[in-house]
């Protein structure tokens, strides 16, 4: 590589790396802050909630880069033309494949990057979150309860202790369980304790409350109860993987006995080919960059800037990727759309760059936008002389 490539590349590397840590930061903190109830509901420790935080990571990874990749591009290519470096360039009769072949190269790798994050590091990462949650919220009184504190363990059912001793055993209980519509129970006890298996709560020496829906109240005192929790236990500890949470090679193949897959098989067709279709857009964005802002041009041009000309088209060009994928999980028909966004984007972004062409607005677009910056330089003109 020569050294004015290596130059090129080391700036864009740089910028790109600074505008995807903060970007991915600032994801990764609200994507985080939405699981906080992992400690606060289930007595996780600290530890468990930074290891979780950090299996979050590599899921938004892919997302973030192709965008941060643009900034990097457009920023550093707008900078070396103001700088007149991409005018010096060229005066100096250097081919335009000097600047864009060590970005196409860059965008290459990123690109085999985010396949290989998308297709198997992020769903296995998936896998790992959804696991340690269903993992934590399983043995469920031994764990969520606080003492004094009153906490809903699911809609309609509530449990509150006294003090909390060695072991799975507990003070002064209450339980309000309203979830039957029929009738609502309370039960009080002076004891209790978890069982091993964690699918029953044994209460000792209390009382049941049974208030019917007519208002009339019965009251029945007990030595020793068992609180069933054997559904609810098995329902909120169990992990559940959707598309999303499975690697290519399961996605190519899927259990037939997968109960998400026999309900919705369009899911997982379309998560395929969404993955392998997007694992492109470091590469298409980057020729998209290098159509916008690759050439010197004059500091009196009259247009958007490249970055903000750029970043409209990533991102529409992301949207109409996802809304596309939405489509093909209700019908196949679709899949070729997935791919077809990404490659004519690409392929049209090519083209110019070959043929040495600049990206310019339709005319009637134009005109109109021409008529408006008149129009207000009309009136800011007017209101000059006015108040002179």
């Amino acid at each position: 590589m020569k050294i004015l490539e290596q130059y090129i590349l080391r700036r864009v590397v740089l910028m790109f790396t600074t505008a995807l840590l903060p970007v991915l930061a600032i994801i990764w903190t609200t994507q985080v802050l939405q699981r906080i109830n992992l400690v606060t509901d289930s007595g996780q420790s600290v530890g468990s909630f930074m290891v979780l935080a950090t299996m979050i990571l590599p899921t938004i990874v892919a997302t973030v880069l192709p965008f941060a990749l643009v900034i990097g591009i457009t920023h550093t290519l707008t900078t070396m033309n103001n700088d007149s470096e991409l005018a010096v360039i060229d005066a100096a009769g250097a081919s335009r494949g000097i600047i864009q072949r060590p970005l196409i190269l860059l965008a290459a790798g990123l690109s085999l990057f985010s396949f290989v994050m998308m297709g198997f590091i992020e769903p296995a990462m998936r896998v790992n979150v959804r696991t340690m949650i269903a993992t934590a919220y399983a043995d469920l009184l031994s764990s969520v309860i606080e003492e004094k504190t009153f906490r809903q363990i699911e809609p309609g059912l509530f449990v509150q202790i006294s003090e909390r001793q060695s072991g799975r055993a507990m003070k002064g209980l209450l339980v309000a369980d309203s979830r039957d519509p029929s009738s609502e129970l309370i039960y009080y006890a002076r004891e209790g304790a978890v069982d091993e298996s964690g699918k029953s709560l044994v209460m000792q020496d209390g009382e049941v409350q049974r208030k019917a829906p007519n208002g009339d109240v019965t009251v029945i005192r007990f030595d020793r109860y068992a609180f069933d929790l054997s559904d609810l236990s098995e329902e909120r500890g169990q992990a559940r993987f959707g598309a999303k949470d499975r690697d290519l090679f399961y996605l190519m193949d899927p259990d037939p006995l997968d109960e998400r897959y026999v309900r919705k098989p369009n899911d997982f067709n379309a998560e395929f080919h969404r993955r392998v279709s997007a694992s492109f857009f470091p590469l298409v964005f980057t020729f998209i960059s290098l159509m916008v802002c690759g050439d010197a041009r004059s500091h009196r041009e009259a247009r958007l800037h490249p970055m903000a000309s750029a970043l409209i088209m990533a991102l529409t060009l992301f949207w109409a990727s996802n809304y596309v994928t939405s489509l093909a999980e209700s019908s196949p028909a679709y899949n070729v759309l997935q791919y077809a966004i990404p490659l004519l984007a690409g392929g049209t972004a090519a083209f110019m760059l070959v043929t040495n062409r600049q990206a310019r607005l339709p005319k009637a677009f134009s005109a109109i936008v021409d008529a408006m910056i008149a129009m207000s330089r009309k009136r800011l003109g007017d209101g000059t002389g006015g108040t002179a």
